[in-house]
């Protein structure tokens, strides 16, 4: 694609993410849009965030699932940034009128110590990387109407990442089996979703691995102090206001958020 399209493009999400109105689907516009295009554009929405004085703090991994692949028609993940307006603290209440139509997954968040820079990174070196994982909920939304989403509208759209929820308990990681630890999700008393590690590309850490490597090779590293949220671990649920929800993971503990 031309420069002028990525940066009209980009700037095109950045307004929809500022006024709360949703845009076409990118992938719909004529444009022969790759998926390296559609990172483009994610760098120049997120060049337009930070330019207003957000800073980055993390990386969140999409596109984890089988069932998600499928829907796009995909195999491979995706990625976008967390910036320090979009975290949330554990029970934190959430305005609906910053959003623009919010579902929530629930995750395994993972708080680095080191940094870790790919190509060839392994499991044993996010292990030795991590200070610890937290349950968390991220909050995706879509700056595309109505989710008409390809994996080019996804990318470009920051992952369709809107803010997301940390619990408040750091668990380190060797005290707890990722792969197999169960998710139970709550939402206003009563379970709406179950899932478990091995959802997340068969093991959260295999995501992280993802990640770490494909960041390597476009010279980005992941850098101690950043918080990484690793994949969904059950399907997505949508919110309105007044809703609460809970998260629980096994071996790791819980997170709570309200949407008022």
């Amino acid at each position: 694609m031309e420069q002028a399209q990525i940066k009209q493009l980009g700037d095109e999400l950045y307004t929809a993410l500022s006024t709360g109105q949703t845009v076409s689907p990118l992938s719909s516009r004529g444009f022969d849009i790759t998926i390296e295009d559609a990172y483009h554009i994610q760098q120049q929405m997120l060049a337009r965030r930070l330019e207003k004085g957000e800073k980055v703090i993390g990386k969140k991994i999409g596109v984890t699932s089988a069932a998600v692949m499928n829907m796009l028609g995909v195999h491979q993940p995706d990625f976008g940034y967390l910036l320090d307006g979009m975290v949330y603290n554990e029970g934190e209440s959430i305005p609906m009128d910053t959003l623009i139509q919010p579902k929530a997954e629930g995750e395994i968040a993972f708080l680095m110590k080191k940094d870790l820079m790919g190509p060839g990174v392994t499991a044993a070196d996010v292990l030795a990387a991590t200070a610890g994982v937290m349950a968390c909920f991220e909050i995706v939304d879509s700056r595309i109407t109505d989710w008409k989403i390809k994996i080019q509208d996804t990318v470009a759209d920051n992952a369709s990442c809107g803010v997301f929820v940390l619990g408040d308990k750091l668990v380190p990681i060797d005290q707890v089996d990722l792969g197999l630890c169960g998710m139970v999700l709550e939402k206003n008393g009563e379970i709406v979703v179950t899932g478990a590690g091995a959802a997340t590309m068969g093991h959260p850490v295999n995501a992280m691995v993802w990640l770490a490597n494909t960041l390597g090779r476009l010279g980005i590293p992941l850098k101690a102090g950043d918080i990484v949220l690793s994949g969904a671990m059950g399907a997505m649920v949508p919110v309105v206001k007044g809703d609460s929800l809970r998260v629980t993971i096994g071996g790791i503990g819980g997170c709570s958020v309200r949407f008022v």
